[in-house]
């Protein structure tokens, strides 16, 4: 079966996964943390891409971006790829490949899972028993976007500039959100989109992406369609 196009809309967020083959560790030192982190700052500074939220997983990384051009995730990801495995493999004396094929992503709809979606991908430390709270894992934007810190790979999303009137506002509001887990419907609707590569939203959503894109959004009804009985 043909592979479908990736799904691109100029500055529509996309949530974006990316994993070491074979689900081999590609973070073995705090080093290599933030080498990557380095390496995303300037690809996505060079390809126009904003990360609105990161988390490095010892196996894998998910990213919330919004790209500018139809290119610009692929080529930040093509930049990182090349530094990072050059960089990884001489660090650890090993060759080949670190990446398991090409990276999944899912375009949102930002008014229903943008914020959502950010909490998905910071409470990622916390589901995998890593940590008790996302402040303790230091490698997500989890820091910058609750608490301010400084984070020159994060860019506020519109919709977060919206939690407050200030700074401290927005943080508040923002660290609100994590009170409550991310329902186990959002989290399946999260996966599944994205591993899958439909839209992310209901379906008027999914439409309107097919519509724009010209790509197919939304996996097809199941079963054979019903023949019409004559009377």
């Amino acid at each position: 079966m043909a592979r479908l196009p990736r799904f691109y809309l100029p500055g529509q967020p996309l949530h974006v996964i990316q994993r070491g083959n074979n689900r081999d560790p590609i973070f073995a030192a705090d080093a290599d943390y933030h080498f990557y982190l380095r390496c995303l700052q300037e690809a996505a500074e060079t390809h126009s891409l904003t990360v609105h939220a990161y988390v490095l997983m010892t196996n894998h990384v998910h990213l919330l971006v919004a790209p500018k051009t139809e290119v610009s995730l692929s080529k930040t990801l093509q930049s990182i790829g090349r530094r990072y495995v050059q960089y990884f493999n001489y660090s650890y004396q090993r060759t080949g490949t670190l990446w398991e094929g090409r990276y999944k992503s899912t375009l949102i709809d930002s008014e229903r899972y943008l914020l959502t979606c950010m909490r998905y991908i910071e409470m990622n430390p916390v589901r995998a028993d890593m940590v008790a709270h996302p402040s303790e894992y230091p490698w997500s934007s989890y820091r910058a976007n609750a608490q301010g810190r400084a984070d020159a790979v994060i860019a506020p999303h519109e919709l977060f500039q919206r939690l407050g009137r200030t700074d401290d506002e927005r943080q508040s509001a923002y660290r609100q959100l994590f009170r409550a887990q991310v329902s186990t419907a959002d989290v399946d609707a999260i996966r599944d989109a994205t591993n899958k590569g439909w839209a992310l939203g209901d379906s008027h959503f999914s439409a309107k992406v097919q519509a724009l894109t010209e790509r197919r959004a939304m996996p097809l009804p199941r079963g054979r369609p019903k023949r019409d009985v004559a009377k």
